[in-house]
């Protein structure tokens, strides 16, 4: 049911407008070193590279990462907000370094599309009722059949909508927080009517800011067209077409570009500096933001220790403080020294 406590948002919320940058001081970037994340060489693509997996209903999510594991020839690979076997849709994979990268979305909504099945005819009156009931923050308990504790907890629905109705079959539209579960909500919201009710058929059509709308999915199907192509004609382009880079996760957050010469001190697990930085946009201090080299390589996400307002008024001090590193150490020279062992 719909609980009033107001949830803090700042976890979920993407700024829809676009960020103002600023730049703080210029040099030129080493064009011997690293790429520009849609130059990347097809080994590098795939390293850095996220697949926008239209999954089928059948196969689990982990045979899915398996498999194109194996396709891609990658040794390692991951996934973002599992489906179940039954259920089709998004299936964002993160091949490589990006794998690091998959937790923000989780930051981002979901959006499904769903089959309920009411145990007996519904009003319309009745429908609309407690659809409004089930908007806003609700309390869940994890079904039994789930890999995560079975404990009370709170989730958000951002947008629930009924888009059609045949007898007692009810076409919905969910726009939720990450971690809420569908069917356990279609459940609720039968006990709820009274007469029960049951999710028939469910469809992941967003993970953050990935929509079906944008024609970014991608069929298993043609994910292994383009890999065979690619291993008799040598031609890149289709499965180049197929594959987004790492920087496409985090093209909703706030930046800041370093200069070359902080780009492997990240890497070995140093903070970041106000000398190193070159242009930051719009931030918030606390935000999750992403640090870009110059040639927009994501090098790591992290948490702002200061606003952008901050970073322009300061010569010093660290600007925020590394979460994940994605690139790899030695992309980049080694330019910072170490203090000697006295």
């Amino acid at each position: 049911m719909n609980s009033n406590r107001k949830q803090d948002q700042s976890a979920v919320d993407f700024k829809s407008e676009k960020r103002q940058t600023v730049v703080i001081d210029e040099e030129p970037t080493d064009p011997a070193h690293g790429f520009v994340p849609t130059k990347r060489p097809l080994n590098e693509l795939l390293n850095y590279g996220l697949v926008a997996i239209d999954k089928q209903e059948g196969p689990t999510s982990h045979q899915v990462v398996a498999w194109i594991r194996k396709m891609l020839n990658q040794p390692k690979a991951g996934h973002s907000g599992t489906l179940d076997p039954p259920v089709s849709g998004l299936l964002p994979i993160g091949l490589g370094q990006t794998t690091k990268a998959l937790p923000i979305l989780l930051l981002g909504p979901k959006e499904y599309i769903a089959i309920a099945r009411f145990h007996d005819l519904v009003s319309d009156s009745r429908l609309r009722d407690v659809v409004g009931d089930f908007r806003g923050v609700i309390f869940q308990r994890p079904p039994q059949r789930s890999a995560v504790k079975r404990a009370t907890r709170t989730r958000e629905i951002y947008e629930l909508e009924i888009v059609e109705v045949k007898e007692n079959l009810v076409l919905l539209r969910i726009l939720c927080e990450a971690g809420t579960y569908i069917r356990k909500l279609i459940y609720d919201m039968g006990e709820v009517v009274g007469c029960g009710a049951t999710m028939v058929e469910l469809r992941r059509t967003r993970v953050s800011h990935i929509t079906e709308r944008d024609r970014s999915f991608v069929r298993l199907g043609d994910l292994a067209e383009a890999k065979y192509v690619l291993d008799h004609d040598g031609d890149e382009r289709r499965i180049r077409n197929l594959i987004q880079p790492v920087e496409y996760i985090t093209r909703e957050l706030g930046s800041i570009t370093i200069r070359d010469s902080a780009i492997d001190s990240i890497c070995h697990g140093a903070q970041l500096a106000v000398p190193g930085v070159l242009k930051i946009s719009e931030l918030d201090k606390g935000e999750v933001i992403a640090v870009h080299s110059q040639k927009g390589e994501l090098v790591s996400l992290a948490t702002a220790l200061m606003s952008s307002r901050e970073i322009q008024t300061v010569s010093n001090g660290l600007v925020c403080k590394t979460n994940r590193v994605i690139m790899k150490s030695s992309t980049y020279p080694r330019l910072w020294r170490t203090k000697p062992i006295q």
